[in-house]
């Protein structure tokens, strides 16, 4: 793995993401990639490479975010560090495989692609979890019970959607936290 590659894809992201708020930021992109990292390291038939990038380039066209087609921004930063068009193509199927929202009940075919999702999704829940959702729902107007939806339409379902065997171990406290999170909070919230 090309270090220098590496580290050019996490300035990039500090720089696609500067002072972006919302969860959808470079500290969400470095837990990811940190995630992807320690998850391949079970799979030590898994391009390393490939999997880092990926991790960090997930969300640089995240529709919420972004209106680009075609990965255009990752694949803008892939060609200018002479990445070959076979890594990119793998790299950018990859980053479309791993939104929640848009390959609901489908796995990646790959060892890679099934890494970095599950990355992503372990980002999802828990404590980080949490924040991001009530950061994301406040930038975008959602009150707090809107936001609270969102545990229930995406990240109460996450535990059962992983990929890896060491994905759905560490799901399992996280997932425990957001329901004990749930049940606090209905129980502060109850006027009755």
């Amino acid at each position: 793995m090309s270090d220098s590659i590496i580290n050019s894809a996490i300035a990039y992201v500090e720089k696609t993401f500067y002072n972006n708020a919302d969860g959808h930021d470079t500290g969400h992109a470095m837990r990811v990639y940190a995630n992807a990292v320690k998850l391949a390291g079970y799979y030590p038939d898994c391009d390393a490479e490939i999997v880092a990038l990926s991790a960090l380039l997930h969300d640089v066209d995240d529709h919420k975010l972004f209106k680009t087609e075609n990965n255009a921004n990752a694949r803008s930063f892939l060609e200018g560090q002479n990445i070959s068009a076979a890594k990119i193509e793998q790299i950018c199927s990859i980053i479309n495989e791993v939104s929640f929202s848009k390959n609901r009940g489908r796995r990646p075919e790959s060892i890679e692609g099934k890494i970095v999702q599950d990355a992503d999704r372990l980002d999802a829940i828990g404590a980080v979890g949490i924040a991001r959702t009530f950061a994301y729902g406040g930038k975008n107007g959602r009150s707090l019970e809107d936001s609270l939806q969102h545990f229930y339409d995406k990240l109460l379902l996450l535990k059962d959607e992983m990929n890896t065997e060491e994905a759905r171990r560490l799901a399992i406290v996280r997932h425990e936290y957001i329901e004990g999170f749930v049940e606090e909070y209905k129980a502060e919230t109850d006027l009755s």
